[in-house]
C-alpha cells in the first residue's frame, strides 16, 4: 500500500506539471495571438506614405572655355537645381541671369583635366551649391537647394 500510495502521488505531482505546463502554452499563444491581431489591424488602417514631388529647376544648357595647357579646350554643360520649395523655385527662375553668370564665372575658372575626373565633377557640385551661400539679391529668402544634376556634361 505504501507502494501504491507513492506511485499515486508521484502519477499526481506529473499530472499537474503537464496541466500546468498545457495552461501556461495556451495563456501565452493567445497573448501574442491577440497581440500580433492589434498590430495587424494598426499597420492595414495606416494608409501609404507618399515620397514629396521633387522640385527642379532646369538651366538651359551652354558652352564655356576652360583653361588648358594644351590649347582651347570647352566645356557644355546643362544642369538642373533639386530645391526644396517653390519659392525658391520661383526666385531662381526670377534671377536666372545673376544664376547663369555665377556659374560661367566659376566654370571658366576650372581646368579640363580636374573635370575629367570624377572627384572633380563631385568637386564643382559641392562649388556650385556654395555659390547659393552669397545672397543674390537684397533681401533674399532662405533658399532650400538640396542637389546639384548634371544632365549634360561634355569636356572637348
Amino acid at each position: 500500500m505504501a507502494a501504491s500510495r507513492k506511485s499515486r502521488s508521484l502519477l499526481l505531482i506529473g499530472l499537474l506539471i503537464v496541466l500546468l505546463a498545457v495552461t501556461s502554452s495556451v495563456a501565452v499563444y493567445f497573448f501574442l495571438d491577440a497581440r500580433d491581431g492589434s498590430e495587424a489591424t494598426k499597420v492595414v488602417n495606416d494608409e501609404p506614405v507618399e515620397a514629396p514631388v521633387p522640385i527642379f529647376v532646369t538651366i538651359n544648357p551652354f558652352t564655356v572655355n576652360l583653361q588648358s595647357d594644351y590649347g582651347d579646350r570647352l566645356l557644355y554643360v546643362g544642369l538642373s537645381l533639386r530645391v526644396g520649395d517653390e519659392a525658391t523655385s520661383t526666385f531662381l527662375t526670377q534671377n536666372m541671369p545673376e544664376v547663369r553668370s555665377r556659374l560661367l564665372m566659376l566654370l571658366s575658372g576650372k581646368s579640363a583635366e580636374e573635370l575629367i575626373k570624377p572627384e572633380g565633377k563631385v568637386q564643382l557640385k559641392q562649388q556650385i551649391l556654395d555659390l547659393f551661400n552669397e545672397p543674390i539679391t537684397t533681401p533674399q529668402p532662405t533658399l532650400s537647394i538640396d542637389d546639384v544634376l548634371f544632365s549634360d556634361f561634355i569636356v572637348q
